[in-house]
């Protein structure tokens, strides 16, 4: 089956089960025309985010990778009030974009952006006691995957859960050789998972607009 056909299935879904959304799709339309990569999650997956966050009954998000902020405006809108998202962004220029699809989605007081490398800003999280986060997604530079993971662990709680994208890589996770870091690091994600004992995790492979790949979800026990 092709990607092609993927996608259009990808489309199906949307058409059958959401309701127009023109602040989304101009997010993407404006992620796209400032030139970030075109490497938001897509429509399905944003609201699978959206739904995590209701069954969670997540008041307060950690999202490490904002980019241009259409899966933090998925997750901030599922919220109660008084919920908050805390993203993290290392590119300037991608948080400026951002800020403003916040503004655009309807969200910008549901959201705190730290722009900064996601290390020292998850280090400063730390030491202020921002935590714990009901929800952590991960979803950032693959090769730091094991850090981003042992942050988490630090900032959440028994019942956090925690969700790493981007973990099958087209069914490169299979390779062993080391040579590629955006392999390794989905390697170690499912490491660090399977060898913690406080964590319970699976992992779903997943088709569509954004091709073959996959998310690793696990619960803090």
């Amino acid at each position: 089956m092709s990607r092609k056909t993927w996608a259009s299935v990808d489309d199906y879904i949307v058409d059958a089960l959401f309701e127009a959304d023109p602040a989304l799709d101009a997010v993407l339309a404006t992620n796209h025309d400032q030139g970030l990569p075109a490497i938001d999650v897509s429509p399905a997956q944003g609201k699978l985010l959206s739904l995590l966050v209701r069954i969670q009954g997540a008041k307060k998000i950690l999202e490490i990778g904002t980019l241009g902020g259409y899966s933090t405006i998925w997750m901030a809108r599922a919220l109660p009030v008084g919920g908050k998202v805390v993203t993290l962004e290392l590119d300037p220029h991608h948080a400026t974009v951002a800020r403003s699809n916040f503004e655009r989605g309807g969200v910008s007081e549901r959201v705190q952006l730290r722009v900064g490398p996601a290390l020292q800003s998850l280090a400063a999280l730390s030491t202020e006691d921002a935590g714990p986060f009901d929800l952590i997604f991960i979803d950032a530079d693959k090769p730091n995957n094991p850090h981003y993971l042992s942050w988490a662990m630090r900032l959440s709680r028994p019942g956090t859960a925690i969700v790493c994208d981007n973990v099958i890589r087209d069914g490169a996770v299979l390779d062993d050789d080391g040579h590629d870091a955006d392999v390794e690091g989905p390697r170690a994600a499912f490491s660090f998972i399977g060898s913690d004992k406080r964590l319970d995790g699976t992992a779903i492979q997943t088709v569509g607009a954004k091709g073959y790949d996959g998310f690793a979800i696990a619960i803090v026990d």
